[in-house]
């Protein structure tokens, strides 16, 4: 993406839980969770999963590059990227990187210290050369990170926390709501909140009625129920991500075709899609 004025996203990773490339994922991809969000020529980014690697390889060799990194949550599928982003081993690099589902006294610079210790990893996070700067915030909290971006958190309701995103910039906004899982007597009034007439919402879809029957308290939700919030919300478009590992792309082709039949403004997340505001 150039570096044009306006709201755009590039999805790099929509995947969940597990990276899955094959044959049978290639139409809609295999990288877990990262999504690129560029306000004007800023840089943010959504999640640090498998994704992050095409992302580091998109960017202009060469160039000095800042840029801000918002966790939902810090389980494995969202973080293993980071130890890959080319970046990092730049000095000319300036990485924030922002989290706010931890527990009092536990410091996101703890997990990546964690990721990236030894035997795990040759390279501690000490050995890195890009200035990266940690922030500890608390789900709810408004945060400001480049001048002109609000961005508003919510708590959402999965193992270990996570927290929701809502980026405004220029009139535009645009939710990120993965790692959630719904409730079963009422809609997450946490959730409506911040989708609150968004432009888009991407939400976590990762299971089918039938996947999920198995599944309650594993901390996920379907597409059914991100459609109840996005039509309570007013969201302009509905995104389908954080797709199961076991759905190859025939499945996520059913999945399309049923959402798009009860929801017209609804698209399913397949890697390199871009949408600009």
């Amino acid at each position: 993406m150039g570096a044009e004025g306006g709201l755009r996203l590039k999805f790099w990773g929509v995947r969940g839980s597990i990276a899955c490339p094959g044959p049978k994922t290639v139409r809609y991809g295999g990288n877990t969770s990262c999504v690129e969000v560029r306000c004007g020529q800023d840089l943010l980014i959504l999640d640090a999963g498998t994704g992050l690697r095409g992302l580091a390889e998109s960017l202009k060799q060469g160039q000095a590059l800042k840029a801000n990194l918002f966790l939902t949550h810090t389980h494995l599928d969202h973080v293993c990227g980071f130890p890959f982003f080319q970046p990092l081993f730049k000095a000319s690099t300036s990485l924030n990187i922002w989290g706010g589902h931890l527990s009092s006294g536990r410091p996101v610079r703890q997990v990546f210290d964690s990721l990236m210790m030894d035997p795990l990893w040759p390279i501690q996070l000490d050995d890195l050369k890009a200035g990266i700067t940690f922030h500890d915030f608390i789900a709810g909290d408004a945060l400001t990170p480049i001048d002109g971006v609000e961005v508003q958190t919510a708590a959402l309701n999965h193992p270990n926390g996570a927290t929701g995103y809502r980026i405004n910039y220029q009139g535009k906004s645009v939710c990120y709501v993965t790692d959630t899982e719904h409730f079963a007597d009422r809609i997450d009034e946490n959730i409506v909140g911040l989708a609150d007439n968004a432009d888009i919402l991407i939400y976590d879809s990762t299971y089918t009625p039938d996947d999920y029957k198995n599944r309650v308290g594993w901390g996920h939700s379907t597409w059914e129920e991100g459609v109840k919030v996005a039509k309570q919300a007013g969201v302009k478009k509905f995104i389908v991500f954080h797709h199961n590992p076991e759905h190859n792309d025939d499945d996520m082709d059913l999945i399309e075709q049923q959402v798009c039949d009860v929801m017209g403004n609804a698209v399913v997340a397949r890697e390199g899609m871009v949408l600009c505001l």
